[in-house]
């Protein structure tokens, strides 16, 4: 058999496919059936990472309370394939992805046939199913791998219905009728209450009673009462205030208000009438009371107060009440009761602030006053029909008005027998004073009296001077002058008979004149008379002249 060399022969590769290269070797030889063809076949593997998690999923099973983390659960993540696993991101993600937390081991990349442990934490934010996913971005086939993650939230859930109260418009200082707030626990867990109270900027115009105590129930409820009370006016605000251990705590229920309430103007405060006449009302003078508030006033009582209240009087338009921004008037007037400064108050208690206003009122009494000097008059005795010397009384007004006079007249038993003559007039002013001259003509013997009244506006009218004096007989002789030159005057003789002798010279010294009156007679007797002319010197007297007589009357 020829044998010959083996002649090295090239080989060519034809990729079938991705998985699989076939070669055909030719053989070229001495053997036989030269050259040979073996036909040879097989597989190459490929490079790659495989990600294989375990467990893909997570139930945190259980309740986890609300805001409470549980203990973690691991998850494996290995690589099984025979290339570097590159982790890209290791993320949670889904619906409620924040309720969860991972830590791990993982880093960057893990190498073939290698693992790490990523732990998965889960703090429910919230009651209820809560579900998530561990996402892993990777360049492994089929990336992102996912592990799913779920739980169950436990904790209470606060609902507050209303969350806002409104009381509208109040008086000031007055509770209003209560309203609810109802506070609903939703949860599945109890609600603890840590406090439940009032709180913003106008809190204690508000007041709250509630059914609530310290805890509600799961799927249970409580009643919150709530009243307003302004303390001022205007808008109020505050809020129920409600520190539980559920989400969102604390919890507020809205509280608004308004506060009414009258704010009482007076103008003027002050009321001054002058001068006034004792006992003559003043023309009305009025005050305003105005509601400047944003509610009515009401109005107790509308008096008139102080030292000498009965001196004024007032009418008004205000009633009992003024609405809001309504005013009404006060008129007043003033009639003194006496002389001298008066003053008293305008008092209204009403529902506003600071009550009672006052309006301050004041006025002189103006008034004449009579004073008299002397108080009395008295003649003494005056011959019957002889009229005697006047006497003075002074009227002074010590007052400080004008003294009217309406009468000046005599008044009494034997007021006829007296008569006066006065500078006064009708009036007088105060500080002046006028004269008043009184003569007596008695026109009987014996006592008489009587009084000068003076009616007047002054205190005390009539004003009266006290007038006494008696009445006396007496004899008035009158003759005929003597025409014989040289006469200086008259002598006036008196006797007990007819004829002489004539005894008794009345007078002292020659009468200057041609009539005398004789007072030293006596009731019920006779008397006769002689008059004789005086020479100068009174040494030379003329014969006696006829005879006259006289019968004094009886008392």
């Amino acid at each position: 058999m020829e044998t010959r060399g083996v002649q090295r022969q090239r080989a060519n590769a034809v990729i079938l496919s991705t998985a699989c290269i076939a070669l055909a070797l030719s053989i070229t030889g001495n053997a036989r059936g030269s050259p040979q063809a073996p036909r040879l076949s097989g597989e190459a593997t490929p490079s790659a990472a495989v990600v294989s998690l375990s467990p893909t999923s997570l139930d945190f099973s259980g309740k986890y309370s609300v805001g409470k983390p549980s203990t973690a659960h691991p998850v494996t993540l290995r690589n099984t394939g025979n290339a570097t696993l590159s982790i890209i991101s290791l993320a949670l993600t889904g619906a409620n992805a924040s309720d969860f937390a991972q830590t791990n081991t993982c880093g960057s990349s893990l190498a073939p046939r290698a693992k790490c442990k990523i732990s998965v934490t889960f703090t429910p934010s919230a009651s209820g199913s809560r579900t998530a996913s561990l996402s892993i971005t990777d360049n492994a086939s089929g990336s992102p791998q996912t592990v799913s993650l779920s739980g169950t939230g436990t904790g209470p859930v606060d609902g507050l219905s209303p969350t806002s109260l409104a009381f509208g418009s109040q008086p000031v200082g007055t509770p209003s009728t209560a309203q609810t707030a109802t506070l609903s626990n939703t949860g599945n867990a109890t609600l603890r209450i840590t406090s439940l109270a009032l709180t913003g900027t106008n809190a204690s115009d508000f007041a709250q009673t509630n059914t609530c105590g310290s805890s509600v129930a799961a799927s249970a409820n409580c009643t919150i009462s709530v009243t307003f009370t302004p303390l001022a006016s205007g808008i109020r605000t505050a809020s129920v205030t409600i520190t539980d251990n559920a989400s969102g705590s604390p919890q507020t229920v809205s509280l608004s208000g308004t506060g009414t309430a009258p704010v009482d103007g007076l103008s003027p405060t002050s009321l001054a009438f002058g001068n006034q006449s004792v006992g003559t009302p003043s023309t009305a003078q009025t005050a305003t009371l105005s509601n400047t508030g944003n509610g009515t006033l009401s109005i107790t009582s509308l008096a008139l107060t102080g030292t000498n209240a009965s001196d004024f009087a007032q009418t008004n338009t205000c009633g009992s009440s003024v609405a809001a921004s309504a005013k009404c008037t006060i008129s007043v007037t003033f009639t003194p009761s006496a002389s001298g400064s008066r003053a008293a108050s305008l008092s209204i208690t009403d529902n506003a602030s600071g009550s009672p206003q006052t309006v301050s009122l004041s006025g002189t009494g103006a008034a004449a006053v009579v004073s008299l000097s002397p108080t009395s008059l008295a003649f003494g005795s005056q011959p019957a029909d002889v009229t005697s010397t006047a006497q003075t009384v002074t009227l002074s007004n010590t007052g400080n008005a004008t003294l009217s006079i309406g009468s000046l007249a005599f008044t009494g038993t034997n007021a006829s027998d007296f008569a006066q003559a006065d500078t006064c007039g009708s009036s007088l002013v105060a500080s002046a004073n006028c004269t008043i001259a009184v003569m007596f003509t008695p026109s009987v013997t014996g006592t008489e009296s009587a009084s000068l009244s003076i009616a007047d506006n002054s205190s005390g009218s009539p004003q009266k001077v006290p007038l006494s004096g008696a009445g006396t007989h007496d004899v008035i002789l009158s003759w005929t002058a003597s025409t014989t030159s040289g006469v200086v005057g008259y002598n006036v003789y008196r006797g007990a008979t007819s004829g002489g002798p004539y005894p008794m010279e009345l007078n002292s010294s020659p009468i200057n004149g041609t009539t005398y009156t004789d007072e030293t007679v006596q009731a019920g007797r006779t008397y006769y008379y002689v008059v004789t002319a005086v020479a100068s010197g009174d040494v030379t007297q003329s014969a006696i002249s006829n005879e006259v007589s006289a019968t004094v009357p009886s008392p």
